[in-house]
């Protein structure tokens, strides 16, 4: 049987479970691998009338995949109100991310597929990571400074260079050694997992006009273009520091395998206007894969029937393609 991939169920409370439910009744159409979603069965019972069935191990999950969900059981919630987060569906949340991952990493799954988490509730429980990001890298025993996340829709990728720092330190931190790890870590993460041999990539300017040569802001210039020149003295296909008003219209981000951005909403905001229902969050760098559908918990419509899978689908898809790619 197929070694299957690991869902993470994220918060309990949220449309994760819900996510992965309709991403399972769409495994048919959309040619899903087998996977399992690793967290509390009620959570899933709560959202959705489905067939749910509980695995001892994730290598009974492909046998059970054609005919239930298989949920491989993980923390205990308690009772479950879609839509009200609790401190015991944050520690389940905690615990079903930190069980998927090691399943990864032992090699019982293929790749990890992590569900939406509220950031708030895990801080409120002792969380001392920026995000689930970080806290992979840290499972992974790795510096939380080499792994990179990237954003990816069907037509966009986006790397932000800083991640969840006030806008105000953007400028302190967007040194040109940090710029020239991020851009080796996409170059060899699109290589590695996208199978791309020669990423193209694009950087966009902290300031207006990416600085107007120096007018509107030293940072291009102090900073952006000497890590430029070293990443291209490495063979690394690298251009900019661009404006990043003109890097996001279809010819321009049809020039480029990734854009790399300087400050976290800069690369988040197109690619949502653009990729809100199909982007997938990856980690770059890491000795897994790991992707996540690219929105939050939206507390506002869970338990509604309203969530759509689209970007847990296209996270589950993606994931079973990398890893697919690393295993050639």
């Amino acid at each position: 049987m197929a070694v299957p991939l690991a869902v993470s169920m994220g918060d309990p409370a949220g449309i994760g479970p819900e996510i992965a439910a309709k991403a399972w009744a769409a495994r048919d159409d959309e040619r899903l691998s087998p996977f399992a979603m690793i967290g509390d069965p009620a959570a899933l019972r709560a959202v959705w009338g489905g067939p749910v069935e509980v695995v001892a191990s994730l290598s009974d999950a492909a046998a059970v995949f054609a005919r239930a969900l298989p949920v491989l059981a993980v923390g205990e919630a308690g009772p479950v109100q879609p839509g009200a987060p609790t401190e015991a569906g944050a520690r389940a949340a905690l615990l079903a991310l930190a069980r998927a991952t090691d399943l990864v990493l032992d090699g019982a799954a293929r790749a990890l597929v992590t569900g939406p988490v509220a950031k708030a509730q895990l801080y409120a429980i002792g969380f001392d990571a920026p995000g689930q990001t970080e806290y992979v890298a840290d499972r992974c025993g790795m510096a939380r400074a080499d792994a990179v996340m990237m954003l990816a829709g069907p037509t966009l990728r986006v790397v932000p260079i800083t991640g969840h720092v006030p806008l105000a330190d953007v400028p302190r931190l967007l040194t040109r050694g940090l710029i020239v790890a991020k851009g080796r870590a996409t170059a060899a993460g699109l290589a590695r997992d996208f199978g791309i041999a020669a990423p193209r990539l694009a950087f966009a300017g902290l300031n207006p006009h990416a600085g107007e040569s120096g007018t509107i802001g030293g940072e291009e210039i102090a900073a952006m273009v000497p890590a430029i020149a070293t990443l291209r003295d490495e063979g690394i296909d690298a251009h900019g520091p661009f404006a990043a008003d003109t890097l996001f219209h279809p010819r321009a981000r049809a020039r480029w395998d990734a854009i790399l951005c300087p400050y976290h909403d800069q690369a988040l905001i197109p690619l949502k206007t653009i990729h809100f229902d199909e982007g997938v969050n990856i980690t770059l760098g890491l000795p897994i894969v790991r992707t996540s559908p690219d929105h939050g918990t939206a507390f506002g419509i869970a338990g509604q029937n309203a969530a759509d899978p689209g970007a847990m689908i296209a996270a589950i898809r993606m994931s079973d393609e990398a890893a697919a790619r690393r295993a050639a």
